[in-house]
């Protein structure tokens, strides 16, 4: 038969590779399509809006400055704790009232190090933390509270992309190259929102929480530690001698 031969020679290029390498070009162009910048426009651009008007600028800035903070180094609390030994060592040795803080440079611990030694009192040390403790996880918390607010509103904004897209059909009219286009702008718009608010925002929301528990977890060892070389330096006075005097 006249088309025998090409069906034998597709059949034996097919029994050679039976598996052919994908078309990386027709893939490349099937994810441009994926990518529509109006939608994308009213999706990213809403959600930011009025995320910053429901939550105000101090909240934005918090949520800045933590999303910020999660790409930088974990705390170092070896590090620490070897600056802080010649503290140490000096209270073990001349005791605490000859004992001279040394800058580690974190801010908090410096300022609980220096409360703790300038008082003569481990409780200092304890009652500073706390209230740094307190600030850190209320910052932590409000911008966890951003982001989750923006990942509830990026949805809305992608409904709102899609009612906008249907909106330009009634004026575009029903041809088909423009019925596609309207359609596609709707989906994309409802894919933006559920992808920004399910892969980026709420993400990051947990996140800046989970940085913030193994953050306050490693400062509370590393306070315990710096408490206990100071009540292993202090002196103790017995009961019995404290009644004789």
């Amino acid at each position: 038969m006249p088309g025998q031969p090409a069906v034998l020679g597709e059949a034996a290029l097919f029994a050679r590779n039976p598996f052919p390498p994908p078309d990386r070009t027709r893939a490349r162009m099937e994810l441009v399509h994926l990518f529509d910048p109006v939608p994308a426009a009213i999706v990213v651009g809403g959600t930011l809006v009025a995320t910053a008007l429901r939550a105000g600028r101090a909240d934005c800035r918090h949520t800045a400055r933590a999303c910020r903070d999660l790409f930088r180094r974990p705390l170092d609390t070896a590090g620490l704790r070897r600056d802080l030994a010649p503290l140490a060592r000096e209270m073990r040795q001349d005791g605490v009232y000859r004992a001279h803080a040394r800058p580690t440079g974190d801010a908090a611990l410096d300022a609980a190090i220096r409360a703790m030694i300038e008082g003569h009192s481990a409780g200092l040390l304890m009652t500073r933390h706390g209230a740094d403790r307190k600030q850190r996880l209320a910052r932590a918390q409000r911008a966890a509270v951003t982001l989750a607010q923006a990942a509830d509103l990026a949805p809305v904004f992608g409904l709102a992309g899609t009612l906008v897209s249907l909106a330009e059909l009634s004026e575009r009219g029903i041809a088909r190259a423009q019925f596609m286009n309207a359609i596609s702008m709707a989906v994309l718009a409802t894919l933006y929102g559920l992808l920004l608010a399910n892969m980026l925002l709420a993400p990051l929301a947990r996140a800046i929480e989970r940085r913030a528990e193994r953050e306050e977890a490693a400062r509370q060892d590393l306070i315990d530690w710096v408490a206990a070389q100071f009540a292993a330096s202090t002196p103790r006075v017995r009961r019995g001698s404290a009644a004789a005097a």
